[in-house]
């Protein structure tokens, strides 16, 4: 398969195009398309991930459209229409879709400034107020049960019977210390049953690669729609202190040099805060620290459950990685779990 073959389908000038890979995500394959007069980003779906790709186009569709009419200033970085007026191309290689290129836009991998956290953390939370009144019924659920945790504790106690014996006995002290944060689950179910937790169009991946920023740090906009879904703000405030706030990835293995950099923490709460307050209940606002328990430790349980289970989801490429990367969330939601007072306060003082 050759990318001019599905840029065929548009009406994009193919005299002279340069093509090369673009980024390092992990789920969907990307390119850069350079021809005479403009840039594009190309994007192929992971099917393995994404069961049915028209689903996602139908999300972002109705989101464009939306925004159009509501909120036509807003920077949303919607897939090009083929010839054939669709925005997602098939073909016998898979799906496909094609973006304008953001100019002047940078991608980050990684969060090395509290100005970087607070503008995404701003950008994260623009984009799901502005959505405030979205009908969100109407989105479809492209990841069943993505961040379900009541299903990732069931599948976590499934594992200690059915399991690897050898790797239950070996995870013991990390099983205790996740089966001593039940309350973590209960919370969750709690917040399900509540009506002031209102299910919003939620973003599900806020990880710093899904902003883009201009040369002075300042976000320009949200990318990578195809987890966007109904959701509790949990879900988006947690990712991210999941990923902005330590140095260290869930990689690290050295447990010593996680920690909470607590100008980051300010920074992703502060910014998120800034542009959700008008629309977040009270109750919500008082679930800010959950949300960062509850990201951390439903990846915590999903890495040890795939760990006793001989590792059948995530790639690893030693034996011992998921068991590692478990015991590498544990650390992390520890440290969160000591600045649980800096957290209230912070949000004591924004509202005032």
């Amino acid at each position: 398969m050759t990318t001019i073959h599905v840029l065929s389908h548009y009406s994009v000038d193919l005299s002279s195009t340069a093509v090369k890979p673009f980024g390092n995500g992990l789920i969907n394959h990307t390119w850069l398309i350079d021809t005479p007069t403009e840039q594009f980003i190309l994007q192929r779906l992971n099917e393995r991930i994404f069961k049915s790709p028209d689903d996602i186009a139908s999300n972002i569709e109705a989101i464009r459209d939306f925004l159009e009419r509501k909120h036509p200033s807003y920077h949303f970085v919607a897939p090009i229409k083929n010839k054939r007026g669709a925005t997602l191309t098939h073909v016998e290689e898979g799906y496909f879709r094609l973006f304008p290129f953001v100019k002047h836009s940078i991608s980050r991998n990684v969060v090395d400034s509290p100005k970087q956290a607070f503008e995404a953390a701003s950008q994260f939370g623009k984009f799901t107020t502005i959505l405030h009144d979205f009908p969100v019924e109407q989105l479809k659920i492209t990841l069943p049960d993505f961040h379900n945790l009541t299903l990732r504790h069931q599948q976590f106690v499934t594992s200690q019977h059915q399991g690897n014996p050898e790797r239950i006995q070996q995870a013991q002290h990390l099983i205790e210390a996740l089966n001593n944060r039940e309350d973590i689950l209960k919370t969750f179910e709690a917040i399900q049953r509540d009506t002031q937790f209102k299910l919003r169009v939620t973003h599900h991946d806020t990880k710093i690669s899904n902003v883009l920023f201009n040369a002075n740090d300042d976000g320009l906009c949200v990318i990578d729609l195809d987890t966007v879904m109904p959701g509790y703000f949990i879900s988006d405030v947690g990712d991210m202190m999941r990923t902005y706030l330590s140095p260290v990835s869930e990689e690290e293995k050295d447990f010593n040099l996680i920690e909470i950099r607590e100008p980051f923490l300010e920074a992703v709460v502060k910014g998120y805060y800034r542009e959700t307050q008008s629309t977040l209940s009270t109750i919500e606002k008082e679930h800010f620290f959950f949300a960062g328990r509850f990201m951390i430790y439903m990846q915590a349980l999903r890495f040890l459950t795939d760990y006793i289970n001989d590792d059948q989801y995530y790639p690893i490429t030693y034996s011992t990685q998921n068991f590692v990367r478990a015991g590498n969330q544990l650390s992390l939601l520890i440290k969160l779990e000591s600045k649980s007072a800096m957290i209230h306060r912070m949000l004591d003082n924004i509202s005032q």
